[in-house]
């Protein structure tokens, strides 16, 4: 019996390249520019290992996935290579490969195409973009979700130039802290992860702080995120509190602690983002409202707070791929509920 891509060769995912002209550059170095994650101790990372490790085991686990990172350069090169060295991937029923372990090509700020992974992919894999012509391009890599980037290769043209890509707008990231959403689970490619369409939109650098099942608001990664330089801070861990209990003993402490480090900073509170909620539900959301009256009730002028269900008007209920995680037309609403209110802090 024929395979799928034996068929229709649009399905066909190639991850052998022949161009043997190639040179691959780290992106680690000069003119490439690297944002949302750092290298660290053989891998890249999204907080500290050091601190990683005080705050639970799933944040220690997750901090090495690459959620939000991309990089940026300009190149006239007919072609771009990826080869990645990964740690391991986890294979997912609900969650597309190329979304939890591919990176996303982005040209003049344009969806281009996705390096795609190959089927029973583990430690990683090479695979080009072909442009058929040759010009200046300022390209952006958007790196995979949920996997453990150990290294990445760039292959250009030998003849190609390379030139550092467009800086984004001279003000700290935005930070997102919450849950396997906030990660990014389950969009079908890394660029249509909310933060990553936002980021386009509004050409602010962020860090994704999300970590599936463990953003738990916890005293350590209280302290880490209130040291941090921020413009914004997106709050929303509210699926990952284990009870309305723990959210409530948690939330408003973890506002506070930001706010006393930074008096001034926006901070947006969202509650999960859900077309309809249950009686359950309905509790969480009152406590994450009250945190943001309280705020208000103490004259703080620069705190907001997201409904779920308006996060997700646009999507309704056709916004998850299993009652709980969007899939991209969830994100696409969650980016269109946050990104007005972004915009007009800017």
């Amino acid at each position: 019996m024929k395979r799928i891509f034996e068929i229709d060769k649009n399905f066909r995912v190639e991850t052998s390249t022949t161009h043997e002209d190639a040179v691959f550059f780290d992106p680690r170095k000069a003119p490439f520019r690297i944002y949302g994650v750092f290298y660290e101790n053989g891998m890249f990372r999204r907080m500290p290992e050091g601190i990683a490790k005080t705050v639970n085991e799933g944040v220690y686990y997750l901090h090495t996935n690459t959620a939000g990172g991309r990089v940026r350069f300009r190149t006239d090169s007919p072609y771009i290579l990826i080869n990645a060295k990964m740690s391991g991937v986890d294979h997912m029923n609900h969650f597309p490969l190329v979304g939890s372990a591919g990176f996303d090509l982005y040209i003049d700020h344009a969806y281009e195409s996705s390096f795609m992974p190959p089927q029973g992919m583990k430690h990683g894999y090479e695979s080009v973009a072909e442009f058929g012509s040759r010009r200046m391009r300022d390209v952006t890599i958007h790196m995979p979700l949920y996997a453990n980037v150990l290294s990445l290769g760039i292959g250009l043209a030998a003849d190609a130039a390379v030139l550092p890509g467009p800086e984004y707008r001279d003000i700290p990231p935005i930070v997102y802290y919450g849950s396997s959403i906030t990660q990014g689970g389950c969009a079908s490619r890394p660029g249509n992860a909310y933060q990553n369409i936002l980021t386009r939109r509004l050409d602010i650098d962020h860090i994704n702080l999300g970590f599936s099942g463990s953003a738990r608001g916890e005293d350590e990664i209280r302290k880490y995120l209130a040291g941090l330089e921020m413009s914004v801070f997106v709050l929303d861990y509210d699926h990952n509190a284990p009870t309305p209990e723990h959210l409530q003993k948690t939330h408003e402490p973890l506002f506070l602690a930001v706010r006393t480090s930074r008096p001034d900073l926006p901070v947006v509170m969202m509650s999960r983002p859900r077309y309809r909620l249950t009686e359950d539900e309905e509790k969480r959301r009152a406590i994450v409202r009250a945190t943001y009256e309280n705020a208000v009730g103490r004259g703080d002028k620069n705190v907001y707070f997201l409904d779920g269900p308006a996060l997700m008007a646009t999507a309704g209920d056709d916004g998850t791929v299993d009652g709980c995680h969007p899939n991209d037309l969830g994100f696409f609403s969650m980016a269109n509920a946050l990104g007005p209110l972004l915009e007009k802090l800017f």
